[in-house]
């Protein structure tokens, strides 16, 4: 080293980019707080346009198949409004079956808890026949002594009702505009835009929507065919109310790996406590083979061309949206991952076509030599 020169300080290539890695992963993860926050200052709003998707994702090619015989306006009118019919009626459908098997449902449940007391009094379980009297003792003096608070849970309930009819309502007022004009308000949206993006946006916009449609048909295709199969086999068990379990399979069926096995050990416990420990067995038995019916045979069949991610990333996806926003988290995460992943390999894949196309454009651009 020559006299009043300073050291060189040499940093390793690895050190480098673990560096410049670190602070992007660190900017993206401030804007993803700053999304997941304000998103929980006004997830309501977010949860309407979400359900504005899903609505349009769903009834906007049957829209687009009723205004070949109609204008627009009235199409979109007639698709929405019959829609809400058939919702409605299978609701009605559901609450006069609960109705009907009413009576029959609570003298079945009261036989039912006895069976289980008796069933839990016997080996192996061996428990204390004035454990479960003390227990009903106890929750009937909680009540007693908190009614005042369920009282005011339940006002509150009232509460989140109103809240959940507002957020249904402004997701059908959105799902009004996305339907008729969703693709006009998209253009005019990329013209907001400067020029050097503008392609770019438009290439992860398709990608983006061409897999959140394709995933919230696959789904809804999933969840119909568990809630059929659940439906007939209920049924043909003789368990109770079998069209609203089936409904809350379908419902459930919308939160992927743990939603069905949920909704079917609510099966099971109804056709424990009415149909007794053999039915209610059979309906677990239910539960693994409708489970691999859907893991290895209807996920794979429906929704591959529209979703590619491994099981773990759903897993984790799934455990993650429901930490950070419950159930409605649990519900979005897979979609959101899902759009997130296939916009990012719309991009990579045109970068790289861009450049093939580039290289290819230098290299009919070089002067040719003569041998």
């Amino acid at each position: 080293m020559q006299p009043g020169t300073s050291p060189t300080v040499t940093v390793s290539p690895f050190l480098r980019a673990a560096a410049a890695y670190a602070w992007r992963l660190l900017v993206v993860g401030v804007l993803v707080y700053s999304l997941f926050a304000v998103l929980g200052r006004f997830h309501e709003i977010g949860v309407a346009l979400f359900l504005g998707l899903v609505i349009t994702a769903l009834l906007r090619p049957l829209a687009d198949v009723v205004a070949r015989g109609l204008p627009r306006p009235f199409a979109v009118a007639l698709t929405l409004l019959g829609s809400i019919a058939l919702v409605l009626g299978v609701l009605a459908l559901v609450g006069e079956a609960v109705a009907g098997e009413r009576t029959t449902l609570v003298r079945e449940f009261r036989v039912g808890v006895d069976r289980i007391e008796d069933w839990l009094e016997r080996p192996p379980f061996r428990l204390n026949p004035g454990a479960l009297s003390d227990l009903q003792a106890k929750i009937g003096e909680y009540v007693s002594s908190h009614r005042s608070s369920l009282v005011s849970q339940a006002v509150s309930g009232a509460h989140h009702v109103v809240a959940v009819l507002t957020t249904l309502a402004l997701a059908v007022f959105s799902a009004v505009f996305f339907i008729h004009s969703g693709d006009r308000q998209w253009g005019w949206f990329q013209k907001q835009l400067p020029g050097s993006v503008r392609e770019r946006v438009a290439v992860g916009g398709r990608a983006a929507w061409r897999t959140f449609t394709g995933y919230t048909h696959g789904i809804v295709l999933v969840a119909a065919v568990n809630a059929v199969l659940v439906g007939i086999a209920l049924w043909l068990l003789g368990v109770p109310l079998a069209v609203p379990l089936a409904l809350l399979e379908f419902v459930a069926a919308f939160v992927p790996l743990i939603g069905s096995p949920v909704a079917l050990a609510v099966a099971a416990v109804v056709a424990l406590a009415s149909q007794g420990p053999l039915i209610a067995a059979i309906v677990i038995g239910l539960i693994v083979v409708i489970g691999q019916i859907e893991g290895h045979l209807l996920h794979p069949l429906v929704m591959s061309w529209a979703v590619r991610l491994h099981p773990l990333v759903v897993a984790i996806s799934v455990i993650a949206g429901s930490i950070a926003a419950g159930i409605v988290g649990a519900v979005v995460a897979v979609p959101l991952v899902s759009v997130v992943w296939s916009v990012h390999t719309a991009l990579r894949d045109a970068r790289a076509a861009t450049r093939e196309a580039g290289a290819a454009t230098a290299e009919g651009d070089a002067p040719r030599t003569e041998g």
